[in-house]
């Protein structure tokens, strides 16, 4: 008997139409294919001869076809062997196969299928979702380079080892997407001890995200003060990183950038020779600073760590060849710039390059710490700057920012790894300064070398920066300090956002794009 969709039906055992219509659920073993007979129609189970169809009226007790419309939801198909079932296709499975073994369209098969519509893929496996396509990979890997992977002081050069270059400001926002990609800024310093850049990006008032950074100590003051000249060997460490600097320029679309030197520059020679040559060779031309613009963007680079309550500080940059001292005083209205609040400053011609040279910094006693210390309490005693009113304790603090106080917060925390989030910012008591000084103090040249957070390239020099750092607390007593892992590059990025207004039309890009 031919099917009326034009198939074979397969011979299997299945119920009559009035069994069908009073037992459904013999009706599904039946369709199983199983050997179940219904106790009430016994004939209608058996099958007819040769023809390979089964022998069950087409018609259900209203005269309607038994079968017509279900074949065609579940979709015909040709005659299968005696016995067998038609395999049902890969895709059918889940919800559809439920719904199709259920007796096809029943109302709660159908409110599954709609239920779950679209949300199921091959073999009923969730449907991932796909990353959004305006994040390029390049800038994954080039975000997740700068903010975690890149190493402070390059592994194959003279830098601190397994000290991160990470610059996750607190506040940052890591955007998920660029917003104005053509506006990154590029900051690069080449001080006494260190060549640095930084290219970033802004984002909230006040804030960027950085997208490369580089760091590695060059020691390009290197025997200045004996010879007042730059050495060849030192030279030629500054021009190899410079070398990195301007292939990370030349690899982005960079809107503005600020490339300065500092105290080694200003101090040679021959330093106006030696720019003219990192030119020729690189293509970066560098601008020496002189010391208050370098107070200047200290403070600026600083200025988020400065609480509203605060109402005066004294922030230092102890730095290769020099150190920078300025005054803060903060009255009731504030500015948006904190260096607009300086009333004093200072550069001291020492830094921790030149003190240790002229001191030694391998074997350094507890007599030759304190001749370093009254050194530089000299050099202070000539700064005219009155005293400092303190009428409660969170009014004054101090704020370091160098590798001096950044190494002795990551002593104290006991880091297995320098790790710049858990140091920047962070605050460290008067008698936990102390604390640090004197254990760095008693330990020998290869015990701090071997120290992660200092490394065989500062063990020489952390003495000597201790040093400054005790003739400053010595000159201003505070019962507490604040430890910044930033300077000048962050105060040059953050002056070039403000000079260009870039925060202000950001801010009204957002509102637009919020209408």
């Amino acid at each position: 008997m031919e099917d009326p969709e034009g198939g074979v039906k397969p011979q299997v055992h299945g119920a009559s139409a009035a069994g069908r219509k009073d037992k459904k659920s013999r009706r599904r073993k039946g369709k199983r294919g199983g050997q179940t007979r219904s106790a009430a129609h016994p004939a209608s189970h058996e099958l007819s001869g040769n023809a390979g169809q089964p022998a069950r009226p087409m018609e259900d007790a209203a005269g309607h076809p038994a079968r017509k419309r279900k074949r065609r939801r579940r979709g015909g198909h040709g005659a299968s062997q005696e016995g067998s079932l038609q395999p049902q296709p890969m895709e059918q499975t889940g919800v559809a196969a439920n719904a199709a073994r259920d007796g096809g369209d029943s109302p709660s098969s159908r409110r599954n299928r709609r239920k779950h519509r679209g949300k199921r893929g091959l073999q009923g496996r969730p449907l991932t979702s796909a990353k959004p396509s305006h994040i390029h990979p390049q800038e994954n890997r080039a975000e997740e380079t700068a903010r975690a992977a890149l190493p402070r002081e390059m592994q194959n050069g003279a830098g601190r080892k397994g000290r991160p270059e990470n610059h996750a400001h607190p506040g940052d926002r890591l955007a998920p997407e660029h917003a104005w990609p053509e506006e990154l800024y590029a900051a690069l310093d080449l001080g006494t001890n260190n060549c640095r850049l930084l290219i970033a990006q802004p984002t909230r008032p006040g804030q960027f995200r950085v997208v490369d950074a580089f760091s590695r100590i060059v020691r390009l003051g290197e025997g200045l003060a004996a010879s007042g000249r730059l050495s060849d060997e030192a030279m030629e460490r500054a021009i190899e990183a410079l070398r990195v600097c301007a292939s990370k320029l030349r690899n982005r679309e960079i809107r503005r950038m600020r490339l300065i030197a500092t105290e080694a520059c200003r101090q040679a020679v021959n330093g106006e020779e030696f720019l003219g040559r990192v030119v020729a060779e690189t293509g970066l031309e560098l601008e020496i600073i002189d010391r208050e613009t370098e107070a200047r963007l200290a403070v600026s680079g600083c200025s988020s760590l400065v609480g509203r309550e605060t109402r005066s500080v004294v922030l230092f940059d102890i730095g290769g060849g020099s150190s920078e001292i300025a005054v803060i005083r903060i009255g009731d209205n504030r500015f948006s710039r904190l260096a607009n609040h300086i009333t004093h400053w200072t550069s001291l011609p020492v830094g921790v390059v030149t003190l240790s040279e002229r001191h030694g910094g391998r074997d350094v006693t507890p007599e030759l710490f304190e001749v370093m210390v009254r050194e530089v309490e000299g050099m202070l005693g000539r700064f005219d700057c009155p005293e400092i009113e303190i009428a409660q304790t969170s009014d004054f603090h101090l704020i370091g920012t160098s590798g001096t106080v950044t190494t002795l917060a990551g002593v104290h925390l006991d880091l297995p790894r320098y790790d710049r989030r858990k140091v920047d910012g962070i605050w460290l008591s008067d008698d936990e300064v102390s604390a640090m000084q004197a254990k760095l103090l008693s330990w020998d040249f290869d015990s701090r070398a071997a120290n992660p957070c200092i490394g065989p390239d500062r063990a020489d020099l952390v003495l000597a920066g201790c040093a400054i750092l005790e003739a400053i607390r010595r000159r201003w007593p505070s019962p507490r300090m604040r430890v910044a892992d930033r300077g000048l590059r962050e105060g040059l990025l953050t002056d070039m956002m403000a000079d260009d207004g870039v925060w202000r039309r950001n801010r009204n890009r957002r509102g637009q794009r919020a209408k």
